[in-house]
């Protein structure tokens, strides 16, 4: 099939065509490719400062789950000391002792390092029970922190929030995928 040149009249007197071309090479809006996980992350922790009241803990640790995800998803993206002000700021909001955050994300991080290092190619299967381990050591000692504080035996109550957070990380996971492929979306020029 050869070479057809265009009408005259869908060129300019410059010579060149009125119809704009698309770059080849598109680079993804910066500050969007660097700040969506940090976004995304820092969001989640405010979801728990809703006004729902429960007499139990129900809701899981969203903010921790992504976390966990953006990590098993992009392992490089977040360092590892990522976990003291993420952590920070989940304390600010989730209403927890201050400082279990920060001690538990952080060790979290590191618990990831270590498995990323042992274990280069995981699947699915792996992941999940990874972030299953995590997870339930995380909402065990959290309950456990704030058992302290409020001089109660909280670890007794978790149950059905343990449930709820082993069912939802692969919904989490998911939505990680999707927002990572909106993070990656080329810089569109008019």
């Amino acid at each position: 099939m050869a070479f057809a040149p265009r009408p005259a009249s869908t060129r300019l007197a410059s010579g060149h065509d009125a119809r704009p071309r698309r770059p080849i090479n598109r680079a993804p809006l910066p500050w969007l490719a660097e700040g969506l996980p940090w976004i995304s992350v820092m969001g989640l922790s405010l979801l728990t400062f809703s006004p729902v009241i429960a007499s139990a803990p129900v809701m899981p640790p969203l903010a921790f789950m992504l976390l966990l995800a953006w990590r098993m998803l992009r392992p490089n993206f977040f360092p590892v000391w990522v976990g003291l002000p993420l952590g920070a700021w989940d304390d600010l909001y989730s209403g927890q002792p201050f400082g279990s955050g920060i001690v538990l994300w952080s060790a979290a991080m590191l618990a990831m390092d270590v498995i990323d290092e042992r274990f280069l190619w995981r699947g699915f299967r792996q992941d999940w029970l990874a972030a299953a381990g995590l997870l339930s050591a995380y909402l065990v000692l959290a309950s456990t922190f704030a058992g302290l504080a409020a001089r109660y035996p909280l670890p007794l109550t978790i149950g059905p929030q343990w449930l709820m957070t082993l069912v939802l990380f692969p919904v989490i996971n998911h939505c990680v995928a999707m927002l990572d492929r909106v993070r990656l979306l080329p810089l569109r020029r008019l």
